[in-house]
């Protein structure tokens, strides 16, 4: 994945979260939700932001390799 230059805010992590949810395993969505609600460090919003773009159209292994990333930042 690319570095981004941008900020991304709490409210649009939380909807490119919601635009994946169909495609997440379930408790990794709530866990992502839930650490949502908290406040998250800027570069730890970005990272989730990352991790969820295009998330659908990944393959499963790199679903799979996205998913550890994110439950490292979210538990």
């Amino acid at each position: 994945m690319s570095s981004c230059n941008i900020d991304h805010s709490n409210e649009s992590v939380y909807e490119k979260l919601e635009s994946q949810k169909q495609h997440l395993p379930s408790s990794l969505y709530n866990n992502c939700k839930k650490k949502l609600n908290e406040e998250l460090q800027q570069d730890k919003l970005n990272e989730v932001f990352h991790l969820l773009k295009k998330y659908d159209l990944a393959d499963y292994d790199e679903k799979q390799a996205r998913n550890k990333k994110l439950i490292h930042l979210v538990e």
